[in-house]
């Protein structure tokens, strides 16, 4: 694995980047820029249903939509779409439903409203399914929950399934977190993994399908469409590929990072974790606390690869909107060393230290189900809630990442 000296530069890097410099630093091709060398192989003769988002796209930003559909011999018979719609031509949160694509014609079913799940009618006269999405490699971000579900879908109505695999900008070897436990499989924990699970979307797909995490054991016929030149220590802005914002709050590669330190904490809804401002993930922030006491006392903690900054800003929208909140913002110095989704817990550690007669999840009472669903178990509000205290929790967080790390090499694409 990579050190890296300071993200700061890389961040500073990447605003700067535009899509032609990333096309003339390309180390990685993509699997959709595979499939277009190889002529379309897997596809010839066959009608693809794609299931895509604003991220199916090559080095040239050029829509995976659009390079099926005009290559020969393929047919594109069917667009599915997560949240956000095919093109992103949909809000957050917005229930997207069947429409036309304009460009092509094809029809678009919607992945998020009634149906998460392709049924017969949406398949009908498909022969493959192509899966093109960018994820970002944690497990409550729910596309691979939607790559999962229609995998099913394929196996239950003997469709092919493939999978045009693309960079984990998590890296290959980071992992973090328990795995989810029976009773808390959800759409955004949907398969017994860890939060951070260290694998590419091929990867996983086959790790799904040979573990028989389909429903009732299925199999699909899977094909990957394996990237080339990318490697399990690389950072996103190494590749040299264009980012496109998964979704409006991760407008950057290194908002992943973000995502995990913040975002498990954010579901409580009584901080904000930046959302509804220009840093979205990056802060711990409330209107009661003072900043300069918080980031002397986040310090004072020494933890590995990250530096808290105090600051004070007022969310454009959402929850906070027109707030004065007060808070931290997080800086990370050394992303491998960095423990990236203990640091919600620390910062509530130190804010019950500060503030001891708030309650926290008292006041988040009707938020513990979602909590616990993207934490996969009950087990760390209980543990945590006791004292607050990151240690009471580490172990427990801790229990399933040597034996996932071995068990997942397994499904390893890459070196």
């Amino acid at each position: 694995m990579i050190r890296i000296a300071s993200l700061c530069l890389i961040f500073a890097l990447c605003i700067g980047c535009n899509s032609s410099k990333a096309q003339q630093d390309a180390t990685v091709k993509t699997g959709i820029e595979v499939l277009v060398e190889n002529n379309f192989e897997l596809l010839q003769g066959k009608r693809v249903g794609l299931i895509t988002n604003a991220t199916g796209v090559n080095a040239n930003l050029v829509s995976t939509i659009d390079l099926i559909d005009q290559a020969e011999g393929v047919e594109l018979a069917a667009l599915y779409g997560p949240e956000h719609g095919v093109r992103g031509e949909y809000a957050a949160g917005d229930k997207v439903k069947t429409y036309v694509d304009e460009r092509t014609g094809v029809t678009v079913f919607s992945l998020y409203g009634d149906t998460r799940k392709p049924n017969a009618e949406m398949l009908e006269g498909i022969d493959v399914l192509v899966y093109d999405i960018q994820d970002i490699g944690v497990r409550s971000y729910t596309y691979i929950s939607t790559m999962g579900l229609a995998m099913e879908a394929a196996a239950e109505h003997d469709i092919d399934f493939v999978v045009l695999d693309r960079p984990n900008p998590l890296g290959g070897y980071k992992i973090e977190g328990n795995i989810v436990e029976e009773g808390y499989i959800s759409f955004v924990s949907q398969f017994p993994v860890p939060y951070i699970y260290g694998l590419t979307p091929g990867e996983i797909a086959k790790m799904i399908n040979d573990e028989g995490w389909l429903e009732g054991g299925q199999k699909v016929k899977l094909d990957v469409v394996g990237m080339e030149g990318w490697s399990r220590n690389m950072t996103f802005d190494e590749t040299g590929l264009p980012w496109v914002p998964t979704s409006p709050h991760i407008p950057h590669e290194y908002s992943a990072y973000f995502y995990v330190a913040t975002g498990i904490m954010g579901e409580l809804g009584v901080f904000s974790e930046g959302v509804g401002y220009t840093l979205p993930f990056q802060v711990f922030a409330a209107e009661w606390i003072d900043e300069a006491k918080l980031a002397i006392e986040m310090n004072a903690l020494n933890l590995p690869g990250v530096i808290f900054r105090p600051t004070v800003f007022k969310p454009f929208y959402g929850k906070h909107q027109g707030k004065e909140l007060h808070g931290v913002q997080i800086h990370f110095s050394d992303i491998e060393e960095a423990e990236l989704m203990n640091l919600q817990f620390y910062f509530m550690q130190v804010h019950h230290k500060l503030y001891p007669d708030v309650d926290l999840f008292a006041q988040a009472e009707n938020r513990w189900s979602m909590f616990d669903k993207v934490n996969g178990t009950d087990q760390i509000r209980k543990l945590f809630g006791e004292n607050y205290l990151v240690s009471d929790i580490e172990a427990y967080l801790n229990k399933d990442v040597q034996t996932f790390r071995e068990k997942s090499k397994a499904y390893y694409l890459y070196n």
